[in-house]
């Protein structure tokens, strides 16, 4: 059984392990807050990647723009399969451990 999360995000159809509390999809994780999109960078850790996105800095002084980058570390779910290079959408949750604050919600195409 599925629930809605609040976001239009397609549901897995891969079934969850037994006793995944930390799944938005299927335990009693909430969502709340803000929504990151980016590249997974790494997906070494167990049911964690970090997640990085790229946006442009504007120095005025210079009249030019910069690359910037912020990277965030967030949980998968055991129905979501996610590998290094793929485009994620992460939303915010609470506190999971000392770094991880956000939860995958769906791996782009």
């Amino acid at each position: 059984m599925t629930r809605n999360i609040g976001l239009p995000v397609k549901t897995p159809e891969k079934e969850p392990e037994a006793g995944d509390k930390k799944n938005p999809f299927n335990g009693t994780l909430a969502i709340r807050g803000k929504l990151f999109e980016g590249t997974v960078v790494k997906a070494n850790a167990k049911n964690t990647v970090v997640i990085e996105k790229e946006s442009p800095i504007y120095f005025s002084k210079f009249k030019r723009y910069a690359r910037g980058k912020s990277s965030i570390h967030a949980h998968v779910p055991s129905n979501l399969d996610v590998k290094q290079g793929d485009k994620v959408l992460a939303a915010e949750c609470r506190p999971l451990s000392k770094s991880v604050a956000f939860v995958v919600v769906e791996v782009k195409e």
